[in-house]
């Protein structure tokens, strides 16, 4: 830490960096290949400095003197060899010395040169400890995975992916629970590597993973009794995925991943259901920090000539929802439509007989995930509002978030002549979660900023309320956006036409909002609020 203290240079304390090339046709070929800035990440030290995020107790917290060693199993499919060698250098810096057994890179079929005689010679010259175990055919995140444990020597595993950077003893906070009870299972808090500046983002101190019916992966906050000692691991739903630490003994008791999932997707539900069920407990450390570069879409994953995009994931989850969810599977069927109830979940004989062997469904939504079924009921509570939203002063115009893609910008535009499809950019639902969302997809209508007279963004619905909560005063037809006590309306700016957040006034009918359909019953019942409270 002292070294790392005195390094300058870009990217060093995982401050935001840029280059004077963005524009360049290789920053493009790159960006478009990685979805981050790879070029930018070349310029980086692959052995960079990061900013100490733990919460203040975690800094002068001790542990156990005695720990186990760890395999650490890093599974790669073309990943740009930068970013890839800064997690390598990043676990090995930031881990004690004497817990590392090894680390084991698992080359899922690459075929980027970078990866191969160069990575080679690279690991051979600066690390003793790390070696590379190359599939001769792709065979996606699970079953490489796999094929990394079962040759793992360490009595610990340790799963991370491939583009992370690993915090100030990180390891630590990790083993400890793990020591003290040999069936619990331990993530990090993640934190986030920008992928377009790569500056290091944290979260507070962390919050729970969680579930709907649609097995969308959410965050909420903490159980009561876990947030009387914030730096204190803490009880986790389903985990993130990327970094996972279990006993050996115990992953393979649990039959490990199943390696009927194919490529990515479901694995984390999968083993999350897995781990509670069947006798263990699932917990994350808040004074281990793990950063993961944020990309905005997987679709570097999906270079498979076998499985399409959609068949695979519609076929993981429907595997994971046939083994784990007895009766509750008929939801998950309900909400993920045809393409779903199509899919083929493969032969689940081996997934079964290890099922059989634990608890039901039922208990683990009633002892675990107890406040599932309160906030993410099976059946979609109705909305309170729908359809196009129309300013009452210019009724010809409606709120609109085309193009639909995250981080777009919302504004107004002409009202469509009908009531617009529900795939339509200006069709709305104000929901039970009490979010404004597209109808067709899973994005919300955002504020971004805590002040008076900003603009407004679709980001994906995150459940929280917070800067996506909103009311409708049905008499009054404001669209109130709620945040921090403080509450702000929706307004049309009349000459710019520029849709922002302002403070309420009643009698300004540029203030004043219809939707093309109500429910005035709902409406009527404010305290009918489903999961979220604004904070």
């Amino acid at each position: 830490m002292i070294i790392d203290a005195k390094r300058v240079g870009i990217g060093e304390q995982g401050e935001p960096a840029t280059l004077n090339n963005l524009a360049s046709d290789l920053n493009k070929e790159l960006f478009a290949k990685h979805i981050f800035n790879a070029l930018l990440s070349d310029a980086i030290s692959v052995n960079r400095s990061l900013p100490d995020v733990r919460p203040r107790e975690c800094k002068t917290k001790l542990y156990l003197k005695k720990l186990p060693m760890v395999s650490i199993i890093v599974i790669f499919f073309n990943e740009h060899k930068s970013v890839l060698l800064r997690s390598v250098h990043s676990l090995i810096n930031r881990s004690p010395p004497e817990l590392v057994k090894e680390i084991i890179l698992v080359d899922d079929f690459s075929d980027l040169d970078s990866l191969h005689k160069s990575l080679d010679d690279y690991i051979a010259q600066h690390f003793t400890k790390v070696r590379i175990l190359r599939l001769n055919e792709r065979s996606g995140l699970i079953r490489a995975r796999m094929a990394g444990a079962r040759i793992a020597k360490a009595e610990v595993l340790v799963f991370m992916d491939s583009h992370i950077e690993a915090g100030y003893n990180w390891l630590p906070p990790l083993l400890e629970p793990i020591v003290l009870n040999s069936r619990t299972v331990m993530g990090p808090t993640i934190d986030f590597i920008n992928g377009t500046q790569f500056f290091y983002g944290k979260y507070d101190y962390g919050m729970r993973g969680i579930f709907d019916f649609s097995l969308r992966y959410l965050k909420t906050s903490r159980l009561p009794e876990d947030q009387k000692h914030p730096s204190e691991p803490f009880k986790n739903l389903i985990m993130m995925g990327g970094s996972v630490v279990i006993s050996a003994k115990f992953f393979w008791e649990l039959g490990g991943y199943d390696e009927g999932l194919d490529i990515y997707g479901g694995e984390q539900f999968d083993l999350s259901f897995k781990i509670w069920m069947c006798g263990g407990q699932l917990y994350e450390a808040p004074c281990s920090r793990v950063a993961h570069l944020s990309r905005s879409s997987h679709l570097h994953l999906y270079n498979t000539k076998n499985v399409t995009v959609t068949k695979y994931i519609y076929r993981n989850y429907k595997r994971v929802a046939e083994v784990w969810m007895d009766d509750y599977k008929k939801y998950v069927s309900m909400r993920m439509g045809s393409s779903y109830r199509r899919a083929n979940p493969g032969d689940l004989t081996l997934a079964r007989a290890l099922r059989s062997k634990c608890k039901p469904f039922k208990w683990f939504l009633q002892n675990v995930a107890y406040d599932v079924m309160k906030r993410f009921p099976p059946i979609k509570p109705p909305n309170y509002a729908y359809g196009a939203i129309r300013n009452v002063a210019e009724p010809d115009m409606c709120v609109d978030a085309h193009p639909i893609t995250n981080g777009n910008h919302v504004d107004l535009e002409q009202c469509a002549e009908a009531v617009p499809q529900s795939n339509s950019s200006q069709f709305w639902e104000l929901t039970a979660y009490r979010d404004l969302r597209l109808a067709s997809k899973d994005f919300c209508l955002e504020v971004r900023a805590p002040q008076y007279i900003t603009s407004l963004w679709i980001w994906r619905c995150h459940y929280q309320g917070r800067n996506q909560y909103w009311l409708y005063d049905f008499q009054a037809k404001l669209l109130k956006q709620v945040f921090k006590n403080t509450t702000r309306c929706l307004e049309m700016l009349p000459h710019t036409k520029q849709l922002i957040i302002n403070q309420c006034n009643s009698s300004n009918r540029y203030m004043q909002w219809t939707f093309s359909f109500n429910n005035p019953n709902a409406l009527g019942n404010n305290q009918n609020n489903y999961s979220i409270q604004s904070a």
